[in-house]
């Protein structure tokens, strides 16, 4: 093994669960002869003196959210060790910003371990310095190396009526096959994904298995883009691990093309599935290139549910496009279709980001609605047509990051979340008291969930 500490992995948000994309490229170092260390700044501070020790500080940004802290510590890595080279690595390292003026020296985005891996040893060769902005090879994956990594009790766990589990998390695919404008994945990897092999993924399981986990997220982007392959998985799971459960994301168009899957997926510990619904606008479907429609959602839930699985739902109510009457329409939806507990809060006040180098900029809509780049924010600023929109969102937004914080019911959160919609459709003034309103009964477990709400 080469010295520790002149390579240094950081991690800033990996969506509440144990970092992969410090796992994962831990684990090609040390086969590499390598021995990094890492940081997951979640949950953990930053350590100066092992920045100051660093040759290289590598910085995971699979998301929006995670760049943007990314940032903020390339900045103070700069300050602290202006000699180390530091590179930017995941899904947004290729972000069409100048990442060199907040100090990276390269970036890699898509399949970007192995080119990490050849950065590191030019740079130690003394070569020339040059790392493909997106690596687009298929890799033969080697087991992610948790073993340095915070404890899992550390991250977000598997809550439910009857108790809390710990719970791990693995990537059986990587990429897309779709196309949705407004994902930041089709820019990196324009329609194509790729398997990591059953046994990385069956050995990355048994590791966490081994460390605590009784459940197991798999946060493919798309589960269902090589059903074959990933009911593989999940049947070789359930054989070595009967009890262990497991969640996953797939499209709405999924559920429908594969429905005979999910009374399987059920019996083999699958307890809830996320799935983009985005909005239940047509129009704004159609501009987001979703591929479903309303009635696909309803039918969904009728296939999951059948199953014996909840489907959690991810939405993007505030768009450009949305207009008031449809939102509360989707409240309406959500109640009369019994999703509030399907339905983490957040979800009710995410606002459209419009990053550079999103498909959504093709789009006349898109141009026709966007002001300035927001650097410090990463994306396109908009306003709505309807100023009442844009102040709805910052009233919801309030309103259930103070719900977060005093843990209330989800139930009491979306009664909050009614009235400051129904509030700004009869023009009356959303004010501070709309927003940070009595909270009610702490939240209680009726449907399975992990105890950190995500968003990207």
């Amino acid at each position: 093994m080469r010295s520790t500490g002149d390579i240094l992995l950081i991690s800033t948000y990996e969506l509440g669960h144990q970092p992969l994309h410090l796992a994962s490229p831990l684990g090609f170092l040390e086969q590499a002869g390598y021995a990094p260390r890492a940081l997951d700044l979640a949950v953990e501070p930053l350590d100066e003196r092992a920045v100051r020790a660093a040759r290289v500080v590598a910085i995971a940004v699979p998301m929006h959210t995670a760049l943007r802290l990314g940032l903020e510590v390339s900045r103070r890595v700069r300050e602290l060790n202006p000699q180390a080279h530091v590179c930017f690595y995941g899904l947004y390292a290729p972000l069409r910003v100048d990442l060199t003026m907040n100090g990276a020296a390269s970036v890699i985005g898509g399949e970007y371990e192995v080119e990490l891996v050849e950065l590191i040893r030019r740079l130690e060769a003394g070569a020339d310095l040059v790392a493909r902005p997106v690596v687009l090879d298929r890799l033969q994956f080697v087991p992610p190396s948790r073993a340095a990594l915070p404890p899992l009790k550390k991250y977000a766990h598997l809550l439910t009526p009857d108790g809390e589990k710990l719970a791990g998390y693995v990537e059986a695919t990587r990429g897309c096959l779709h196309l949705c404008r407004h994902c930041p994945i089709p820019p990196v990897y324009e329609g194509r994904f790729f398997v990591v092999q059953e046994a990385i993924v069956l050995e990355d399981v048994r590791r966490q298995v081994a460390a605590g986990a009784g459940h197991i997220t798999f946060g493919d982007p798309d589960f269902l883009n090589g059903p074959e392959h990933a009911m593989r998985i999940v049947r070789a799971m359930h054989r070595e691990w009967p009890q262990l459960t497991f969640d996953v994301t797939t499209k709405i168009e999924h559920v429908l093309k594969h429905r005979a899957l999910f009374p399987e997926l059920r019996a083999l510990g699958c307890l809830f599935l996320v799935s983009a619904v985005e909005s239940l606008s047509e129009r704004v479907l159609t501009i987001l290139d979703k591929g479903h429609t309303r009635a696909d959602v309803d039918l969904a839930l009728e296939i999951t549910g059948a199953a014996g699985i909840t489907l959690r739902p991810s939405l993007v109510p505030f768009t450009p496009w949305e207009s008031l009457d449809e939102y509360l329409a989707l409240l309406a939806w959500v109640q009369t279709r019994g999703l509030i507990d399907h339905l983490d809060p957040i979800h009710l006040a995410i606002r459209l980001l419009i990053p550079p180098g999103s498909k959504l900029l093709e789009l006349d809509e898109t141009r026709a609605i966007i002001g300035a780049l927001a650097p410090d924010r990463l994306t396109y600023t908009w306003k709505h047509p309807d100023p009442r929109m844009d102040a709805l969102q910052r009233a919801v937004l309030a309103a259930v990051d103070e719900a977060a914080q005093v843990g209330e019911d989800a139930a009491h959160t979306f009664t909050r979340i009614q009235a400051l919609a129904h509030a700004a459709s009869t023009n009356h003034p959303l004010t501070g008291q709309h927003a940070v309103a009595a909270t009610g009964e702490r939240r209680k477990v009726r449907l399975p969930r992990l105890s950190e709400a995500w968003f990207c």
